[in-house]
């Protein structure tokens, strides 16, 4: 029952393949937001060390 039930979500959503709502240009825009999310939350991450490697060298310099 929730194998038909994910079906049916997918299918409303655009996103179950062989639909007429489904959209290959917007899950390959999908997949690519996803992408760069990941590669935002890497960076902010980077950028929170950095900071506070600088507060680091700065106090002990």
């Amino acid at each position: 029952m929730q194998t038909l039930s994910n079906w049916q979500n997918k299918a409303n959503q655009g996103k179950l393949v062989g639909t007429e709502q489904y959209d290959p240009d917007l899950m390959s825009a999908l997949e690519e937001v996803k992408r760069l999310k990941r590669q935002l939350k890497v960076a902010e991450e980077e950028r929170e060390i950095l900071k506070k490697a600088t507060a680091y060298f700065a106090k002990h310099s």
